[in-house]
């Protein structure tokens, strides 16, 4: 009797094969992109000490209690003041 071989499918159109190659690749890709907007969208330096400032430096003006960007025990602090 003869044996008759089946011809064997292509890597790429193996469905498991997707599954192995698409969850590592996905990371990567979830990385880079992570990376891409942390590198684009870099929070400004909050000096607290007005001495740290130099002419030229990049830094985030001196903000009031009410701004979102004002550092959390001045806006905490703020709050807490009663009002007259």
């Amino acid at each position: 009797m003869q044996d008759k071989m089946q011809p064997s499918t292509p890597w790429w159109k193996v469905p498991t094969v997707w599954l192995v190659i698409g969850g590592p690749l996905s990371v990567v890709v979830a990385s880079l992109s992570t990376a891409v907007i942390a590198w684009k969208h870099i929070d400004p330096v909050i000096s607290t000490a007005q001495g740290d400032i130099r002419p030229g430096d990049n830094m985030a003006p001196k903000l009031s209690p009410k701004d979102a960007l004002a550092p959390a025990q001045q806006g905490r602090n703020h709050a807490a003041t009663p009002q007259r």
